[in-house]
């Protein structure tokens, strides 16, 4: 499709809303819910590319508590007729159904190629992309098997919410306070896998979540890699105004 006249496209991942404690989870989502209002004239989409929270499991009837005003924002957007697509992360995993069912907001859990303006976008939260961590992807296939989400809800909502939160938390690493580095093309597994896609097929901008980077990385001539970072340190997104994609850095309004 071609974007409108002055319509953007908006990118942005990794709120991990719920950590580190409920003070500054709640300052980040005011944050985002300020974002969200300032770029809603001239979004022509807005794609939250995984990990919107740290902890997300779904059981039929319940969700995780918490989140109002993210959610009233997603609805007003929704409601205003601006399309909003979000992807799952490895710690928000657990999606079926309700961002589709109470916002009319699809949920993608694989890599999309889309197209705009005749540029050739591939978007993904990153992980378990690439070469390596062979761990994460074995229990990646048994977290979203459906066998395994079963035996999941059999637990009592507040007993399986907080084993969750108790285990983001074990393996948190983005709270640390240890801001991470872009190790380099050689040592970067979502650039490797671009790289890989490249040999087959032209696109000319990957845009990733997962790795809490905020870069981008020219792969050659025509192809950009772009990792969005996050919203713990970076409050970072990228916005594509139909020429040029850029990577840029929300300074909220006090």
């Amino acid at each position: 499709m071609d974007l409108p006249e002055g319509k953007k496209i908006y990118f942005a991942s990794d709120f991990h809303l719920g950590i580190p404690d409920k003070a500054s989870s709640l300052a980040r989502e005011k944050r985002i819910c300020q974002w969200l209002d300032e770029i809603k004239h001239d979004a022509a989409r807005i794609f939250l590319v995984g990990d919107l929270f740290d902890v997300w499991f779904e059981y039929k009837r319940v969700i995780p508590k918490g989140y109002a005003r993210f959610f009233g924002k997603l609805a007003e957007l929704s409601d205003a007729g601006i399309p909003v697509e979000v992807f799952t992360g490895n710690h928000d995993l657990w999606m079926q159904g309700y961002f589709e069912d109470e916002f009319s907001i699809p949920v993608h859990h694989n890599p999309i190629q889309r197209t705009y303006n005749g540029k050739k976008f591939l978007i993904a939260h990153g992980d378990g992309l690439g070469p390596g961590d062979a761990t994460y992807k074995v229990m990646k296939k048994i977290f979203r098997s459906p066998l395994s989400q079963w035996l999941y809800r059999r637990l009592h909502p507040d007993t399986g919410v907080g084993m969750a939160g108790w285990f983001s938390r074990r393996g948190t690493k983005h709270t640390s306070g240890q801001e991470e580095k872009f190790l380099g093309p050689e040592r970067e597994w979502l650039v490797q896998y671009a790289l890989g896609l490249l040999k087959r097929e032209h696109i000319d901008y990957f845009i990733f979540g997962h790795r809490h980077v905020a870069v981008t990385h020219t792969l050659n001539d025509e192809s950009l890699f772009v990792n969005l970072g996050d919203w713990i340190r970076y409050d970072s997104y990228a916005v594509f105004d139909g020429k040029e994609l850029e990577l840029k850095f929300h300074k909220a309004i006090v």
